[in-house]
């Protein structure tokens, strides 16, 4: 897996910490170089050099390593292997593909093994799209291959190499590592394979940034309309035990219009990584009615593996992400969980004995939270063609304590923050997303998106239908203290109002057919017609109409069951929904006048 060069930088152990080692004899690593570390060949990273020492992390297990066992630098960063082969593939935090690993070593990961990252054998149709004397530059197209159904792999020329094709094959079936063609610059000659390596921790380039104006439509309502996301933009989903989290960003990768799903399980205990890998093989595509897993791509890291490979793993991910996002694809990461992630930072800056900054997480922290969601982007690539890397992260807080350090850092660099609720979740309200404390800063970059293809007015009802939850809350302080009995009609039909938004709006069921997904369309029309009952009920409240007789009416009640009695793909029926709750008030209307 790891070719290392012939004029090779060699050191030796002189100390080792848990998954940190002391290595001496040569002066010659360098930052970021991946190493061989000692006669079990496990991987490292130098990641700090002290005078004469070089420290570095290993990505496995270093039970067994003596001092003076050799140390051999391979004058290469960590890097991901790049090709057709990565969708459908379930790898570790360090791109080792864990099927693979399970055939040579079993249920648990020998250390030291070897193996490749991507199939070298097997043979790829690949159709050229290029001809000789073409002058392509880093990006430019030059084949494609069917990946999988629902995934055409653009084979392209790596950035910053550029050249006229010299040399080319025709169309057909060829290895990862066969020769495609050839580009000749001024200087050099530089051949082209299906596969390259790039460094997990250096981002790779693009042409342009764009502002987001597309909507990541996830079919969740709370998200969707109260609380959107753009392509290219960041999330976190901060919550704890409990609270949804996981099943909230499984959700996001089966129903969500992003291209391709990268699910780093970053950290997180056994039997969730288990149920990640156990049922997204078996999960169906809604786009293309086709196995989930033909443009989804897994890095499954628990809990008991080294804390090492937990820290590269979001890297691994992110990278494996942008290749695809630089072939136009729009390309969504489900980081689960930053909090494992920084736990991990934390252990290995212990053990480096760096100076601890709040609650004994390191004081670079935040940089490296940073450095992770500024990948994320709607871009023009290199080769022209849009595309867009979103980067969702879930967050972990001890005791649900958002003022903890990862929350709160991770606060300042996301523009989405879906604050899950301990109370919802108790009360089986999912998603427990709390309207009160979540927010969107894509609203306004979206208004035009959503006045355009789904309503006019649709950002002026998301509005209304805001307003009416914060007035709901504020109205509960008071009926806490004193009962919702004491309260005028006006203010009792808003708590009417807001319980069907609440939940016939906001709360939302995975396991129903029609509910576990809604078209933003449908999305509309419930908030719609939500509405529009309340200012028709504030008519009659108006004329003096009590608001328990508006309720015998059971509009209210209608509308909460609307999500399960309106399917997905009969919208014409909320029109005849609409005429019937308002013929039923405007009855009571016409028997109080009389």
């Amino acid at each position: 897996m790891v070719g290392v060069m012939e004029d090779k930088t060699v050191g030796y152990i002189n100390g080792i910490n848990g998954s940190v080692i002391t290595i001496n004899g040569s002066p010659d690593f360098k930052m970021r170089e991946m190493v061989i570390v000692g006669n079990s060949k496990l991987i490292g990273e130098v990641i700090a050099i002290r005078g004469e020492d070089v420290i570095a992390q290993v990505y496995e297990i270093t039970t067994g390593l003596k001092l003076n066992e050799p140390v051999i630098g391979t004058k290469k960063p960590l890097s991901v292997t790049l090709g057709p082969g990565i969708i459908g593939n379930i790898f570790d935090g360090i791109q080792r593909p864990l099927e693979k690993i399970r055939d040579l070593s079993g249920a648990y990961i020998n250390r030291g093994l070897t193996v490749d990252r991507l199939d070298t054998d097997k043979k790829w149709d690949i159709e050229i799209k290029v001809k000789k004397g073409d002058y392509l530059t880093g990006g430019s197209v030059i084949g494609e291959i069917q990946e999988s159904e629902a995934v055409i792999h653009k084979v392209m020329v790596p950035p910053f190499v550029e050249g006229e094709v010299i040399k080319l094959k025709e169309s057909g079936s060829y290895t990862i590592n066969e020769v495609l063609a050839v580009l000749k610059d001024k200087r050099h000659e530089n051949e082209i394979r299906m596969l390259q390596e790039w460094p997990v921790r250096e981002a790779r380039p693009y042409k342009d940034r764009q502002t987001p104006k597309q909507p990541l439509i996830t079919g969740q309502r709370v998200f969707d309309t109260m609380f959107p996301i753009a392509k290219g933009g960041t999330g976190a989903i901060p919550g704890g035990f409990g609270t949804g989290k996981t099943m909230t960003q499984h959700q996001f990768a089966k129903w969500s219009d992003a291209d391709i799903i990268v699910y780093i399980g970053c950290g997180e205990r056994g039997n969730e990584i288990t149920e990640v890998l156990e049922d997204f093989p078996e999960l169906i595509d809604p786009k293309t009615k086709r196995p989930l897993m033909e443009r989804t791509i897994l890095i499954a890291n628990t809990s008991n593996m080294p804390v090492a490979a937990r820290e590269a793993s979001i890297y691994t991910g992110t990278t494996l992400a942008e290749y695809y996002r630089d072939m136009g694809y729009h390309v969504a990461i489900m980081a689960d969980s930053t909090s494992r992630w920084a736990e991990a930072l934390r252990e290995i800056s212990g053990r480096l004995e760096e100076m601890p900054a709040e609650e004994g997480f390191p004081a670079y922290l935040s940089s490296r939270l940073s450095e992770f969601y500024e990948r994320a982007g709607f871009v023009t690539n290199l080769n022209e063609s849009e595309g867009s890397l979103t980067v969702i992260g879930a967050v972990s807080p001890q005791g649900s304590d958002f003022s903890e350090p990862v929350t709160m850092n991770t606060k300042r660099f996301v523009r989405c923050f879906w604050a899950l609720d301990k109370q919802l979740a108790y009360e089986r309200h999912y998603p427990a997303v709390n309207w009160s404390n979540s927010y969107s800063e894509y609203i306004d970059e979206l208004a035009l998106y959503y006045k355009n293809n789904v309503a006019p007015d649709f950002m002026e009802k998301r509005t209304m239908v805001s307003a009416l939850l914060q007035e709901e809350s504020k109205l509960m302080e008071i009926v806490k203290l004193i009962g919702s009995d004491i309260l005028p009609d006006e203010q009792k039909l808003v708590l009417e109002s807001c319980k069907v938004l609440r939940q016939g709006f906001l709360q939302q069921n995975a396991f129903h057919e029609d509910d576990t997904y809604v078209p933003i369309k449908k999305q509309y029309l419930m908030m719609d017609l939500i509405l529009k009952m309340h200012e028709k009920a504030k008519t009659l409240v108006a004329k003096g109409i009590p608001v328990s007789v508006i309720r015998k009416t059971e509009v209210f009640n209608d509308l909460i069951k609307m999500k399960y009695s309106i399917d997905n793909t009969h919208l014409e029926k909320f029109k005849e929904l609409e005429t019937s709750i308002f013929n039923k008030l405007n009855e009571l209307s016409m028997k109080y006048e009389r």
